[in-house]
């Protein structure tokens, strides 16, 4: 059963919409001209045209031979948001012990708008690539990180997140109802770990834990890997004790507002 997101009230400014639009659009082209934009976006040339010059006045956006990509000010803008998540540098220390010590890719992920957010992520000596990168988001139902988030955020805000997510199968094991989301969350609540069986990418596993200071939930730690390696006894006892443990490393070294 899927539920439909619910509509968002208040005042939208659609100008502020297209340039988003048109910056989202930049960011997935090497390089993307006016027309390629207005087609793309089905907006008039002469529009994508004035929002372009005023993000290239804003210093956002660079001209590149025919067209337009990012300007390094956005990686300059993203340097100041890793900035400002309590000791990065403890984070960053964790998750590359975990993949130096698993062989696996270790990541930590926080909630950002009803999805889990992924911050910093490291790959051990036999970790198998995946489309996840720092700054790419993934539905907090079908992931550990998500669920670990989820299972222990103060229930007014899980079920708001809950209530205004779409759930939609990314493989035949993907939770795709509230309640039996509910139940999970519970299970993650009792054991102090979450697990992905599958269920965002088929033939990878996960485990992750939570990173906390009372019901502040900061984000979460995790480990993952092929379902090949990754055993039931590997995965809810090795892998899940050192999530544990680097998730509790984070939370003595961090300074929480």
């Amino acid at each position: 059963m899927t539920k439909p997101p619910k509509k968002r009230t208040g005042r939208r400014i659609q100008s502020v919409e297209i340039a988003f639009n048109i910056l989202d659009a930049v960011r997935k082209n090497d390089q993307i001209t006016v027309t390629e934009l207005a087609d793309e976006l089905s907006h008039s040339k002469s529009t994508i045209h004035s929002h372009l010059q005023t993000l290239e006045e804003q210093e956002i956006i660079v001209r590149y031979d025919d067209g337009y990509r990012l300007s390094l000010q956005v990686l300059d803008m993203a340097n100041d948001v890793r900035d400002q998540v309590a000791n990065y540098d403890v984070i960053v220390d964790e998750v590359d012990e975990l993949a130096a010590e698993t062989g696996e890719i270790a990541q930590f992920g926080l909630e950002e708008h009803g999805k889990v957010s992924y911050l910093y992520k490291a790959m051990g000596n036999q970790a198998v690539e995946t489309a996840s990168r720092a700054g790419g988001k993934q539905p907090m139902y079908s992931t550990s990180l998500g669920k670990a988030i989820l299972a222990f955020l103060p229930s007014d805000k899980r079920d708001a997140i809950v209530s205004d997510t779409t759930f939609a199968s990314k493989t035949p094991k993907t939770i795709t109802d509230p309640n039996s989301l509910d139940e999970e969350l519970d299970t993650i609540a009792e054991r102090g770990y979450a697990i992905d069986d599958e269920e965002n990418i088929e033939g990878l596993r996960c485990v992750a834990a939570p990173v906390r200071n009372g019901k502040t939930v900061l984000g979460a730690i995790s480990i993952t890997g092929p379902a090949s390696r990754i055993t039931d006894d590997y995965l809810h006892g090795e892998l899940a004790d050192s999530v544990q443990r680097a998730a509790n490393v984070i939370e003595l070294n961090t300074k929480f507002s």
